[in-house]
């Protein structure tokens, strides 16, 4: 879709597509780096404009006769319009000030339906790996999904991860996964939507070229993607629990966990499990495995 610029009939008012500081990313660039031969990756499209890159995907790859969509097709958005985050909540922020893409995984019959819980977890630790490597920033992750940032040394969110479901398991389209990330990457101060939320420039990354930064994430997913597909979605066998609690900021916490049902638990987050569940160690002297729900840091 090719966006209308404001600057046509509001003579030189800036339009949002003209910020220099903002360059567009080069596809061309992007397929050569990272659609080769025995990759991954076998479709990388960049779209100017999208309500959002989660919701294409899956409407592609979830059947209506496209089931033969192969994995390894990235769908990225220079600006997304119904960006959604965990439990619907929404994602808003000025085109280009930030990577918005979406991935399709198709696990197959190597590993077990019940291990693809672990997919958005692993695409976590790949994000913040990639940042690490290419922005020179230092990032955490919140369980789930959350990807966080320090700005003035208080603990923001900068990115999220989004994994839903592309067909049906088991089914002759072979089913799979489409993930989702959003990261903040140059949204100044005066652009934050909330108060809580960051990017990379405020927590100052020493680069905020998109181009490398996508790179160097998609590269950490495809990796960590082959490891954990090789070893039967076997999180301890491949070393993905490992990392993901290495990296992690909800261990060690105390949080409370808002459950479906309006139910609420408290504890001490101790662990991930090998489903990729959070441990939480109550009061009561019991630990309980959460495996869905929004999780509240309180204290360390």
């Amino acid at each position: 879709m090719t966006p209308r610029d404001d600057s046509e009939s509001a003579g030189p008012r800036r339009s949002r597509w003209s910020d220099l500081d903002r360059p567009p990313l080069n596809a061309a660039a992007l397929r050569r780096a990272l659609v080769r031969e025995g990759s991954l990756w076998r479709e990388v499209d960049v779209v100017q404009r999208t309500g959002s890159t989660n919701s294409d995907l899956v409407a592609r790859a979830g059947g209506g006769g496209a089931e033969g969509l192969e994995e390894g097709v990235v769908l990225v958005a220079e600006e997304q319009t119904a960006a959604r985050g965990r439990l619907d909540r929404k994602w808003v922020a000025p085109a280009r000030s930030g990577l918005f893409f979406s991935v399709l995984l198709r696990p197959g019959d190597a590993v077990p339906v019940e291990r693809w819980g672990w997919l958005p977890l692993l695409t976590g630790v790949a994000v913040a790996a990639g940042l690490a490597r290419a922005g020179g920033v230092d990032t955490a992750l919140k369980w789930p999904n959350d990807v966080l940032v320090t700005v003035g040394g208080e603990e923001r969110k900068a990115g999220g991860i989004l994994a839903e479901a592309a067909g049906t398991a088991g089914a002759s389209g072979g089913g799979g996964v489409v993930v989702g990330v959003g990261i903040n990457v140059s949204l100044r101060a005066d652009e934050l939507p909330v108060p809580t939320a960051g990017s990379l420039a405020l927590a100052g990354a020493v680069s905020t070229d998109r181009d490398p930064l996508l790179r160097a994430m998609l590269r950490g997913l495809e990796d960590w993607y082959g490891r954990w597909r090789a070893a039967g979605g076997d999180a301890g066998a491949c070393g993905l629990q490992e990392a993901y609690a290495a990296g992690c900021a909800t261990l060690g916490r105390v949080v409370r966990a808002e459950l479906p049902g309006d139910r609420a638990l408290v504890g001490e987050a101790v662990a991930v499990d090998g489903d990729g569940r959070l441990v939480l160690a109550t009061e009561a002297g019991v630990q309980e495995p959460v495996g869905a729900g929004d999780i509240v840091h309180l204290r360390a």
